[in-house]
């Protein structure tokens, strides 16, 4: 095998304690939020099998869909936060 061969394009990444952390923090946030919005929407559907459940239905929607909304803001705070944090703090 070359040098150059696809199995020898390895890699390593560094990455200090705080941005490990707090990748995983924001992480854990993001996947409770993907969690509810299926909830919320499963249960939204549910709701619209009887007629007197739909007003709430819909409410499940409009709140699911507010969750939607707060997945891109996640990341956005991540990226942030991440930003803030000493050039060199990724140094072991």
């Amino acid at each position: 095998m070359s040098e150059n061969s696809p199995s020898n394009n390895n890699f390593t990444i560094c990455m200090g304690h705080d941005e490990l952390l707090i990748r995983n923090r924001y992480e854990t946030i993001s996947i409770a939020n993907d969690f509810m919005i299926g909830i919320l929407f499963l249960v939204g559907s549910f709701f619209f099998f009887y007629p007197s459940m739909e007003t709430a239905g819909v409410w499940l929607f409009v709140i699911g869909s507010a969750e939607l909304l707060i997945r891109p803001v996640i990341r956005l705070a991540r990226h942030i936060h991440l930003q803030k944090l000493p050039s060199g703090s990724w140094d072991m």
